[in-house]
Formats: structure tokens, sequence, C-alpha cells
């Protein structure tokens, strides 16, 4: 079995692993990629419906997820959204702000992907893909890992390794929990990790209520604790989905309700009622459709048991209908699971990496970076600035060591 020697491997050519290996390469050293895939960076090929929305302006320490909320933020500081738009712009990659601070390419995600390998290759950065890792042990210079290549064995020894395989997401594209179990064979703990970014499912009485809805879209308020988004929801054939429900999914357990507010900064008791005089022969459906779309305003008045012209209806029905809009309790029963989730929420427990570097506190030479760390961020952008900020984070660190 051939040996080869390089000072740092990084596992992963996603998004967190091509940025750690530009920077770890920075000031000499052999830097090497693996990945298990045909082609680098698979998700940020597929993200943003192919236009990456490769990072978001308003980036911050509360805009993410983790048992530690403090640990993020010493690598968003000292490498920021700015920082990552600058080098874009570098490479004349047009972009714009779609909404809510979310940047993405003008073209295509595979801009993104091209500039992280024109960086690698300026940086002397290896990359070797449909590889995959069979075993790794620790050793006094640093750390052996057995490779299978096209059914090839080989043996690589290396004195920095560094984890950065991604979460559970999306598993058609090989995503496993490899890099957790990584963790748990060098005593690293791994938090609870579950679907996250991801669409709701219901009971069938209630998917079958939802059925007629399938297609409609609506921008809402939606809450689960003190967690509340005010983006679009979407009906699906399997339930709720749309940016609004991809974010409390994150914060979202079972057994618990999300609450939907469909006219939020609406004060619709009070709008009914003054349309009482001037509208009243109008059905209360055709009313509510002015304000909701036709198919959601019929939901909306049957589930709330109101029918009539606006005219007969009492003050009391009219509350009923303001807190069928504005007050919409509902019950998921699960997500859509690994299979849909953008995101893993949850991964290596922080309490074991340096917030500085990524290294694990007890284990010299070993790191992990991006999704595979219990750091998970909003949906637009974040969790790629994410990638970004603990790439450099990491790749500095070891280049800053003089083992590149």
């Amino acid at each position: 079995m051939s040996e080869t020697t390089v000072d740092t491997l990084v596992l992963g050519a996603g998004a967190a692993g091509m940025m750690c290996a530009i920077h770890a390469a920075a000031r000499g050293g052999r830097v090497m990629i693996i990945d298990h895939a045909r082609k680098p960076g698979e998700k940020i090929r597929i993200s943003g419906g192919g236009r990456c929305n490769f990072t978001n302006l308003y980036t911050a320490p509360q805009t993410f997820i983790s048992n530690n909320p403090h640990f993020a933020k010493s690598a968003l500081k000292r490498y920021t959204q700015h920082d990552f738009i600058t080098l874009v712009q570098q490479h004349g990659i047009a972009f714009h702000e779609k909404t809510l601070g979310q940047l993405f390419c003008d073209g295509s995600a595979t801009e993104i992907i091209d500039m992280l390998l024109a960086e690698m290759a300026r940086a002397g950065v290896e990359l070797r893909l449909e590889t995959s890792i069979s075993a790794v042990c620790k050793t006094d210079t640093g750390f052996d890992v057995e490779l299978c290549q096209y059914g090839q064995s080989t043996r690589m020894s290396c004195r920095n390794f560094v984890v950065a395989c991604g979460g559970k997401s999306i598993p058609k594209m090989g995503a496993s929990g490899f890099g957790y179990r990584i963790a748990g064979q060098f005593g690293l703990k791994v938090t609870d990790t579950r679907p996250a970014l991801v669409p709701l499912t219901f009971s069938e009485p209630v998917l079958a209520a939802f059925e007629p809805l399938a297609g409609v879209s609506a921008d809402a308020e939606v809450s689960c604790g003190k967690a509340a988004f005010a983006e679009a929801l979407l009906f699906t054939h399997r339930g709720l989905s749309g940016p609004a429900i991809l974010q409390i999914s994150s914060y979202w357990r079972e057994t618990a309700p999300i609450m939907v507010n469909l006219l939020p900064g609406r004060e619709v008791f009070g709008e009914l009622k003054s349309m009482r005089k001037g509208h009243g022969r109008k059905a209360i459906a055709t009313v509510v459709g002015e304000f909701l779309p036709n198919r959601l305003a019929g939901y909306v008045c049957e589930n709330a048991g109101i029918t009539g012209n606006l005219a007969d209806l009492s003050d009391k029905a009219l509350m009923a209908i303001s807190a069928a809009i504005g007050q919409w309790q509902v019950y998921p029963v699960g997500t859509e699971g690994y299979r849909t989730a953008e995101v893993t929420l949850g991964g290596v427990d922080t309490q074991g990496l340096s917030s500085r570097s990524m290294q694990a506190k007890q284990v010299p030479g070993l790191y992990f970076i991006g999704e595979v760390v219990d750091v998970t961020g909003w949906l637009g952008g974040y969790n790629f600035q994410w990638a970004w900020s603990s790439g450099w984070a990491a790749g500095t660190a070891i280049a800053e060591t003089g083992n590149g």
C-alpha cells in the first residue's frame, strides 16, 4: 500500500473545506482536500436555485443557533460577510441582493465554485475526488489516514486533519454522520442532531384540509415559542414550506404548535368592522379574499366556522375570523427529514473546540469546521458565511503554525 505525506488533509470539498485549504496553504506546506463526490462544491452548486445565496449582509451571532451562542462570534468577527464579498468582487462575479440581505450570483452558483478552485490552484492545494476514508488514527506527529479511491487503498500521513464533511442533510448527495463518528472516535461530544431549514408535515386530517391549498403562497409571520419569522409561507401536498416555515423548523420540537399570522401588521377586526357598511352584501370569504389569496380565504373562513354575508356577522364572528387569520395555531407532526433539510441542527459540541482556531482542545492538529459543528444559521446565506468564517479561522490558524 503506497503512502503519501501532506502537512494538512481536509476531509470535504465543500464551502468550509475549500475555504480552509486555501488559507492553510497560504504560507506554503502541502495541503490536500479529499471528497467522495465526483465534483467539488455540490451543495454550493444546488444552493439558491442554482445561483448560490453565498452570504447575508446582516450576518451576526444572533442569526445562529448553538448550545453555546458565543462560540461563533470569534470567527464571524474576524472573517466577515464583507470580507467574502470583497473576494467575490475580486473575481468579477456579479451579484445582487434578493431580499433581507440575501446575496445571490447574477449568473450561476458554479461561479463561486470556480472562484474557490482558482484560489486553491493559486495556493497550490491538491484536490482528490471520488476518495473516501476507511480509517484515521492519531500518531506522535499527526495522523495516519487510510484512503480508498477507485477500489484501491492508500495511506496518508498528515500533521493536521480537518473535518469539513458537513452533516446529515441531503443523503442522496452522500451526506452522512461520518464527521460525528470521527469526533466520537477522538473523544469529542456530539450534541443531538436533527433536520433543520426543512418543511413541516402534518397528520392526515390536516393534510386533507390543506390539499385544495397546494401551491398557495402568502406572506406571514410564523412563530414557535420566542422565535418568529416574517417571510413567505407555502402550502404543499405534504404540508407547509416556504422561507417562514423553513426558518421556524429550526426551533420547532415535536408536540409543539406553531402560530401563524397571515396578515402581520394588520388590524383585521377593525378593517372588517369598518367594511361592513360599504361591503355588507359580500360573502365573508369574498371580503377576506381581498386580503388573502382566494383559496386561502375560503379555508380561513371554513376553519373558523363562519359563513354568510359581512353585514349579517356580529362583532364576535368578526373576532373569530380575525383570530383565524392572525392567531392560526397548527400542530405539525414532523418534518420531511434529512432528505430535504438544507442543514443539520446540532453537531460537534463546541465545548471541545477552540473558537479561534476550530481545533479540538484535547487533540492537537484535529479541526472541525462548517456544518459538522454545532453552529446552525438561519435561512438566507448565513450557513455559507459560517462555512467561510470557520474555514478561514482554521486555515489561518494552521498557516500561522507553519504547518500548512
